[in-house]
């Protein structure tokens, strides 16, 4: 039998050998045979054999290619390999060695894709060994321990032929003490492309470089002049603060040929918290962000980055164009929604970036297109959709170019999905990311290498890449555009090169539309609940006197409602729509009637007050108050069974309107007091409250109106008891100084006897009893206090 050692690329010494052979001699031939009927010891030819036999499954030694620089080696590079190889099995390894092994070329990309699944499978061929000192020892493999490996070699000793993608391999063989021959243990392939002149025709690569994430911003802002922003939380900060992954998108971006695809909500967050913002947190409270400079220094990057390169806006928000054309188009006013966020894209962009963007361009979710959504998407005015091969597939040998026409003046511009789809998936580990970027660069080349005619290509990756992803991303693309056989090319420029006559161009029905992506899209009632917050801020706006410190921040908020992020997250979705909702609902109610009580209502007529609120910052106008009774033949409301009268409310003020009623009869009757809007419609809640009518008779009346007259009579009487004992007071004064002047006077002397006896006549007038010649007073003795009842008063 051949042994272990006279295999390729094995290394077993000549002693060990010598042993095994005499412990087989002396085991005798029933133990020979058994040997003979192990899988990895079955007997093989030492010239046609690629390999030492695999022990079969996919190894007990796991093999971790985690570098190979440069990625696309030319002549005179040296080709560096460096991973880790760890023992998984239960017994040690020994006498193991790490191989670099080149395998024969990979002419289509389906090939390719089968290679990339059975990357690790140990039973497959390896390929070629380099052998010599291209190898790397290792004494001994102890269980669950990773040891790393580092292999060069020149590109020219791994003897490649004409241009192409080649297996390459690194193996792992050794001995365990069950199974003491050298076998391979474990194995790693990857791709290697090679070409290393300058391709005659090359193909046009347009990179699109997504700036998109999550919706972070809520509809409330703050009652200042500035209207302060309310963040749903500061995850946005972390994005763009250094390392964060919209840091990384820009810093790796910004030193690439690509294409930048940007969702103008991401600019107007970021602006949004260069300023004064506040951000809620879990326990519904608000405090003040603190990452001003983080937003703009990032902003600043972006700027300096997207400065001279092509910038494709998408509308605001990233709107969901499949769920909105399956679920969304019945509903009242969705289509709307879709026009005003692609309406907004440009004053956005040219703002905050100082870059004109381009706005024709639509792009639904991974590219998946049926006929509604090719109408939906171009409805705002976007000409262009930009779809995916897997869903828009072609029947040919080769890869066309991206832009075909779909009829309607429509293009589609066909991204392809072997290369879109590359960087998906966990690329956090080392040997992940490089398996991707070979096999993207694999991709790249063999599509180039199709036909002799030159392509233009589009890659349209997934819209949020990790970290790890959009790093694998650029160091793809940083060797594709240095490399020789691809040229950089912008999305428009993709979408005006001449179709290839033989690719598909029809778009695929409704029913072929993945499942899966339909499981993530927003249902009719998420659509349906946007046009009843509409329905509500429509009728709400108009009583504002500034309507633009709510209408748009709303108009943006329900753009976000719509928004692609929210595919897989349902529940926050819904929680997002009903926070819009509600702070809507909280901001029209601080437009209210005051509740009132009973109201009591004595005699024919009166006045009712009704007192509106106005809670909100600025004035509200175009309101009417009506007061309506709801027995009017009890109680009228003016002229009528209501009354109608304008309202004006300052911001934080409160206004009584007073309306005139009329009573025909006692009782309660009810009254309603509801607020309208210029046009009709019912604005805020009704206040009702009863009003007891008291009626009053004539007779009462005739009582009442004779008690006022008697008081108005004894008023006057005593107004002329003031007067006449005035004027008395004033004649005798008068008398007194006149008898004085005549006394004295020298003209007509008075003997003293003639004025003593006037005085004693006058005593015994005033203090004798009252003669019956004498006149009766005019007035009773004058006094303060009101007349009595029945006191007559004498006229």
């Amino acid at each position: 039998m051949a042994d272990a050692a006279d295999f390729q690329g094995t290394s077993a010494s000549p002693a060990r050998r010598w042993l095994r052979r005499t412990g087989a001699l002396l085991a005798g031939a029933p133990l020979l045979a058994g040997l003979l009927q192990l899988p990895a010891a079955a007997p093989a030819d030492a010239a046609g054999q690629e390999a030492p036999q695999a022990a079969g499954g996919s190894g007990s030694v796991a093999v971790a290619v985690d570098s190979l620089t440069p990625t696309a080696p030319t002549d005179g590079d040296t080709v560096n390999v460096s991973g880790t190889v760890t023992n998984n099995g239960k017994q040690a390894v020994t006498d193991a060695h790490a191989d670099l092994r080149v395998g024969p070329s990979l002419d289509t990309r389906s090939s390719i894709d089968a290679l990339a699944k059975k990357s690790g499978d140990v039973q497959g061929p390896a390929g070629k060994a380099v052998g010599g000192k291209y190898s790397e020892k290792f004494a001994k493999l102890t269980p669950g321990v990773a040891q790393p490996f580092n292999i060069s070699v020149p590109a020219d000793e791994l003897d490649l032929g004409p241009d192409g993608v080649y297996q390459l391999a690194v193996a792992l063989s050794g001995e365990t003490s069950a199974q003491p021959w050298d076998q391979v243990l474990g194995v790693q392939r990857t791709f290697l492309p090679w070409q290393p002149e300058e391709a005659g025709t090359k193909t046009k690569t347009t990179f699109m470089w997504p700036l998109t994430s999550t919706v972070h911003m809520t509809a409330e802002t703050g009652s200042n002049e500035q209207q302060t922003p309310v963040f749903r939380n500061d995850d946005l900060a972390e994005e763009i603060a250094p390392g964060g992954r919209l840091d990384q998108m820009v810093s790796l971006g910004k030193g690439l040929d690509i294409t930048w695809v940007i969702d103008p909500d991401l600019l107007a967050s970021v602006d949004a918290m260069t300023r004064n913002y506040q951000v809620r947190g879990e326990d519904g409270t608000t405090t003040a962000g603190r990452n001003q400079a983080v937003a703009k220094q990032w902003l600043a990057q972006l700027q300096q980055a997207v400065t001279g390169k092509e910038v494709v806006a998408l509308p605001f928000g990233d709107p969901d164009l499949a769920s909105l054309a399956h679920n969304g188009t019945n509903v009242t006013g969705s289509l709307s929604h879709l026009k005003e966020a692609t309406d907004v894209v440009e004053d956005t962009v040219e703002t905050i970036l100082h870059v004109k963007p381009s706005t024709d361009f639509a792009w639904p979710a991974d590219g998946a297109v049926d006929p509604s959504i090719v109408k939906v998407a171009t409805s705002a005015g976007a000409d262009k959709v930009i779809a995916r091969s897997d869903s828009l597939q072609d029947n040919l040998s080769y890869t066309p170019s991206a832009a075909r026409p779909v009829g309607g003046g429509t293009t589609a511009v066909v991204a392809d999905a072997r290369l879109s789809t590359a960087f998906q998936g966990n690329l956090t580990k080392a040997s992940a990311s490089t398996q991707a970027v070979q096999r993207f660069l694999a991709q790249s080349l063999t599509l180039g290498l199709q036909s002799g005619k030159q392509r233009s290509v589009v890659v349209a990756p997934q819209r949020m890449p990790s970290v790890s992803q959009a790093q694998a991303m650029a160091e793809a693309l940083a060797t594709l555009q240095s490399g020789n056989w691809s040229e950089s090319q912008d999305l428009a420029d993709a979408a005006k090169a001449k179709p290839d006559p033989a690719a598909n161009t029809r778009v695929p029905p409704t029913s072929a539309y993945p499942s899966s992506l339909r499981n993530q899209e927003l249902l009719r009632a998420g659509f349906e609940q946007i046009a009843r917050t509409q329905g509500k801020l429509d009728r709400f706006k108009v009583i504002l006197t500034d309507q633009s410190r709510v209408v748009t921040p709303f108009g943006r908020a329900m753009n976000r409602e719509m928004s692609t992020s929210w595919r897989g997250r349902g529940v926050a979705a819904v929680g997002y729509r009903d926070g819009v909702e509600s702070y809507l609902d909280g901001l029209a109610d601080g437009v209210k009637l005051i509740e009132k009580s009973e109201t009591k209502l004595s005699g024919r007529s009166a006045t009712i007050p009704v007192t509106v609120q106005n809670n909100l910052v600025q004035g509200v106008e175009h309101l009417h108050l009506r007061l309506t009774s709801k027995n009017p033949t009890r109680l009228k409301i003016g002229d009528d069974a209501y009354e109608e009268q304008p309202v004006t409310v300052n911001g934080g003020h409160s206004q009584s309107v007073k309306f005139t009623t009329s009573a025909n009869a006692n009782g309660r009757a009810e009254v309603v007091a509801q607020l309208y809007t210029e046009d009709g419609q019912k604005y805020g809640a009704p206040v009702t409250f009863d009003v007891k009518v008291t009626e009053v008779t004539a007779t009462v009346m005739l009582v009442i109106g004779g008690g006022v007259l008697l008081l108005v009579l004894a008023g006057f009487r005593m107004y002329t008891q003031r007067k006449r004992a005035a004027a008395a007071r004033e004649t005798d004064e008068d008398g007194t100084a006149e008898a004085d002047d005549d006394a004295e006077s020298p003209q007509n002397p008075e003997a003293p006897g003639d004025r003593l006896k006037q005085e004693t006549e006058a005593g015994s007038r005033a203090e004798g009893p009252e003669q019956p010649s004498d006149p009766a007073p005019d007035t009773a003795a004058e006094s303060a206090d009101p007349s009595g009842t029945g006191e007559r008063v004498d006229r």
